[in-house]
């Protein structure tokens, strides 16, 4: 794999209201480059719109990963973070694969490398591994199985239940996991996007009283997810229960909440379960409490 900087964008966006003739000239070279080298575009829904235009594909990483996989072209030129044209590399393994800016990285990826997944491993003798697929190539070979926030809660349910569980890297994406299956042998670790965790549950709270007749949709990676279930099914943040949606696979709240789920940064003050055991994990910038069984 290798970055790429032929046809630079344009420091200006065409939201700015500058010409847009700047972004119509950028757009046509690229295009032009790509059918010169027999590449296809993919384009991650995080990217702006202006990359997205020029792109042959968007989507998720996963998604875009086995479109390259399924193209014919030679070279795949991704535009997202690392890890995904790590994996577009896993399921292509003949072609070219080119990333945009190599600096590009994901927090929530590198919240574990593979050193640590050893580490961990060597302390639960035995366990499966399960890693999401937002993880780098060196975890995912550590890994017994890798899994998606949508197939997840089946991954984890299809594993035999006397065996322990480490699932990494996402401890927000893990607590749905735990709360759905009810596995009390699985171990999750403190990873998370900066981005998802910083959505807040008092973020979520006036929202939804914004918004008081939308529907209600949350990624399990988001932080305020755990909050979320619990607030919904106590009538704190809305009557109706919110479904907490890994990219196409809903889960609704039971309507008689059990003890709470922490997995905060700090301790809330509802929370009685925490117990004194932490781990800090790479990157992160302060001790999470584990509660006691993660």
């Amino acid at each position: 794999m290798s970055s790429t900087t032929a046809a630079q964008v344009p420091r200006a966006t065409a939201a700015s209201g500058e010409d847009g003739a700047q972004w119509a000239d950028w757009a046509a070279e690229v295009r032009r480059l790509a059918r010169q080298r027999d590449a296809v575009i993919l384009a991650h829904n995080y990217q702006v719109p202006e990359i997205q235009d020029v792109a042959d594909h968007v989507g998720d990483s996963l998604a875009l990963s086995r479109l390259a996989a399924a193209s014919t072209a030679s070279t795949i030129v991704f535009a997202g973070v690392y890890f995904m044209a790590e994996t577009a590399k896993i399921l292509a393994p003949d072609r070219t694969v080119l990333i945009p800016d190599s600096r590009a990285g994901c927090s929530l990826a590198d919240s574990i490398d593979a050193q640590q997944v050893r580490e961990w491993k060597t302390e639960h003798p035995g366990a499966a591994v399960v890693a999401y697929v937002n993880t780098s190539a060196e975890v995912k070979a550590e890994a017994d199985v890798c899994c998606t926030s949508a197939n997840a809660v089946q991954i984890v349910q299809s594993l035999p239940a006397d065996r322990e569980i480490l699932f990494l890297p996402d401890r927000f994406l893990g607590a749905h996991v735990q709360r759905a299956t009810g596995r009390a042998n699985m171990h999750v670790w403190l990873g998370e996007c900066h981005v998802h965790a910083g959505i807040s549950p008092a973020d979520l709270r006036r929202k939804a009283a914004a918004e008081a007749g939308a529907e209600l949709f949350i990624h399990p990676e988001c932080g305020c997810s755990t909050a979320a279930l619990w607030q919904a099914a106590w009538a704190t943040c809305r009557p109706a229960a919110p479904g907490c949606c890994p990219r196409g696979a809903c889960w609704t709240p039971p309507a008689a909440p059990g003890p709470r789920p922490c997995w905060w940064p700090r301790r809330p003050a509802c929370c009685t379960s925490c117990a004194g055991p932490t781990r800090r994990s790479a990157g992160s910038r302060s001790t999470r409490t584990r509660c006691a069984g993660s």
